[in-house]
């Protein structure tokens, strides 16, 4: 069993009992955040890139809480050159890291980096016996189709927001390709550009997938099973 908190905009926390799993901490400056950054503890973080958006109170979630950071070299490179004394990891994508709670698989996404030199990724978290995608921010791509061909999915973490990622029928068509049982949006309803009928994204990727959407809102957890 693994506990999903949902912190607002792409930010979550992912809790096997033994070990907390925080993913792209954009807590500070989060209009819909419903946890400041100083209140959350994690032994890991996960950054999919380094927009502002992203990356946000990392470096000083991981200083305070000694959480070791994921991600690709330049943000480490950002991390330690704000100052923070933080531990990290770096990868790149295809690549597989073994940790405390199972593995992560660093996959591709489709969209900016938001630092010289970087790229923008996904992962692939193994944790409490279950295999959760995380798209980050990215557009539909066709290898969607290979990630759920190489890893047997039972979540997926998708952005439906538009504009700056897929919209609500690209992320259906999304969750067809990775042939998951559950999705679960994220990346909508901070902004006035990014507001979706998340109502409507479930009742389409429902009949198109035949995944079961969860809706889970700001401040919100569910149990994943």
């Amino acid at each position: 069993m693994v506990k999903y908190s949902y912190f607002g905009h792409a930010c979550f926390l992912l809790d096997d009992g033994k070990h907390k799993v925080l993913v792209d901490p954009f807590l500070t400056g989060n209009p819909v955040a419903s946890v400041s950054a100083s209140d959350v503890e994690a032994d890991y973080i996960l950054v999919t890139h380094a927009h502002g958006d992203h990356l946000g109170d990392a470096p000083d979630i991981a200083a305070r809480t000694g959480a070791e950071v994921v991600g690709i070299p330049e943000i480490l490179d950002i991390c330690t050159s704000m100052g923070a004394d933080v531990k990290g990891h770096g990868m790149n994508l295809g690549g597989s890291l073994n940790l405390p709670f199972g593995k992560v698989r660093m996959t591709l996404a489709q969209h900016s980096s938001g630092v010289p030199g970087g790229i923008a990724c996904g992962y692939v978290i193994y944790i409490g016996g279950l295999v959760i995608y995380y798209a980050g921010d990215t557009a539909l791509f066709s290898d969607m189709k290979l990630i759920g061909q190489k890893d047997k999915l039972d979540y997926a973490l998708l952005p439906i927001g538009d504009n700056y990622t897929m919209g609500l029928e690209d992320a259906a068509l999304a969750a067809q390709w990775l042939g998951v049982r559950h999705v679960i949006p994220l990346h909508y309803d901070t902004w006035p550009i990014i507001r979706q009928d998340v109502a409507k994204y479930k009742e389409l990727t429902e009949k198109m997938a035949h995944a079961e959407v969860h809706i889970v809102k700001p401040g919100e957890a569910i149990d994943l099973a």
